[in-house]
């Protein structure tokens, strides 16, 4: 009997080693869109029960935010830590994007739901690949430094809520690499360090349709609820996020994946927009 895509999720979350769970992932995006043609077998999306925590390699150890060294990006050690801690961030987004899929596949939702979010976790895992590739080539590894134990916590805390899971994973955590992606290309581009600038070019671009696909089907859900977006936003972004929404914004590149200002803003630590003075 052919697997479910629920049951493909389930296994890229339950393998271990970084590169093995990636080339599974694309193996099973690329077989999810080649069922989609009209003259292929449909797999059926099914259900599945996932762990609630993806198993995760030996190496990097896993240590509490304050406790992960900060280095200076300017020099070629910081420049590594940085590129880790971005492939860090992506294998844990592979994860995320077959966690939604293995985790909701019970809740009634329209085929390009799952459309979206197999092509989400089908680039991520490119992007784990291209950053692994970069820090290879300048004689590291991933595994080879610490790295943030608390990447999983917005999962487990929206674990039986998809509303939740949409408004904080794509809409905030996702919306934050197109704040902060732009400042380490500049890093990179003054070190002339060519395969990084283009790994987190392609990153950048491809983020904006991640975010858009959290606000589509988070917008879509609103409706189906008769719901206001941006209430609702700001209610689970409350009772999920354990932390603040910080600026500065980018707003042009949010805007293009369907997060207007007023979303964020009131969310981001009491803080008025720029230009506005605070009574």
């Amino acid at each position: 009997m052919p697997k479910t895509l629920t049951q493909m999720a389930t296994e890229v979350l339950t393998t271990a080693d970084g590169r093995a769970k990636t080339a599974l992932s694309k193996k099973y995006a690329a077989a999810w869109f080649e069922s989609r043609k009209g003259d292929s077998e449909p797999i059926e999306v099914g259900t599945a029960t996932p762990p609630l925590n993806p198993a995760r390699p030996d190496r990097p150890e896993l240590l509490s935010p304050r406790d992960v060294p900060r280095r200076r990006p300017g020099s070629e050690a910081g420049r590594i830590a940085l590129l880790h801690a971005v492939a860090h961030i992506e294998l844990n987004a592979v994860d995320l994007h077959w966690d939604i899929i293995a985790r909701f596949g019970h809740v009634p939702m329209p085929i390009g739901f799952y459309d979206d979010w197999v092509k989400c976790a089908e680039e991520e895992s490119r992007h784990f690949e291209m950053v692994c590739d970069c820090l290879e080539q300048m004689g590291s590894h991933y595994g080879a430094l610490p790295a943030h134990a608390g990447m999983w916590r917005a999962a487990e805390d929206t674990a039986e809520d998809l509303m939740g899971r949409l408004a904080v994973v794509p809409m905030v955590l996702e919306a934050r690499g197109l704040d902060v992606t732009p400042g380490m290309i500049d890093i990179f581009r003054k070190a002339d360090a060519k395969l990084a600038i283009e790994a987190l070019e392609i990153i950048y671009s491809e983020e904006v349709g991640h975010v858009a696909y959290g606000s589509k089907w988070f917008h879509f859900l609103c409706g189906r609820e008769n719901a206001d977006p941006k209430d609702v936003f700001h209610q689970l972004v409350r009772r999920y996020f354990h932390g603040a929404l910080k600026p500065p914004f980018n707003e042009e590149k949010r805007a293009e994946a369907g997060l207007p200002p007023d979303f964020y803003w009131p969310l981001a630590d009491d803080m008025p927009p720029p230009g506005v003075v605070k009574e």
